[in-house]
């Protein structure tokens, strides 16, 4: 199986922005940690990064067909990007929203998602093991 691992605004700076929210470890660190972890299960991970909305909709939409699911971590977006939403409502190919910090004990306004209703699910507050077991809910 093939996947894509797509995260958004500000997440190219995971490791160096709140690390008390987000840890110290880089993002290209993890991104190996879950490019590794598929592998040993005989599966691909591709990553892509963008801080741009209307480019976020674009690749969810070139994905579909071309993955067999799609991990997303929207940052910002996620709480009010109806765009983001919409890309994800109008393809075949599986989300699952991820969420580094737990959202749920955050500031008021991060407790609330756009996009889980047009996902197959949410795992959120387990820092980089999110992207982890996103994956591994796809191997099920």
């Amino acid at each position: 199986m093939k996947f894509l691992v797509l995260n958004g605004v500000n997440l190219n700076l995971t490791g160096k922005r709140e690390r008390g929210v987000y840890g110290n470890e880089s993002w290209e660190n993890i991104e190996g940690e879950i490019a590794a972890f598929a592998r040993e299960r005989g599966h691909e991970a591709d990553f892509r990064q963008s801080n741009l909305e209307g480019e976020i909709c674009t690749i969810l939409q070139e994905a579909d067909g071309k993955y067999d699911g799609v991990i997303l971590n929207a940052g910002a977006y996620t709480h009010y990007s109806i765009a983001i939403r919409d890309a994800i409502a109008a393809i075949a190919t599986p989300v699952v929203e991820v969420h580094m910090s737990n959202v749920q004990a955050r500031e008021e306004f991060r407790k609330h998602s756009v996009l889980t209703g047009v996902c197959r699910g949410e795992i959120l507050g387990f820092g980089k093991n999110s992207y982890i077991l996103a994956l591994e809910s796809f191997l099920l």
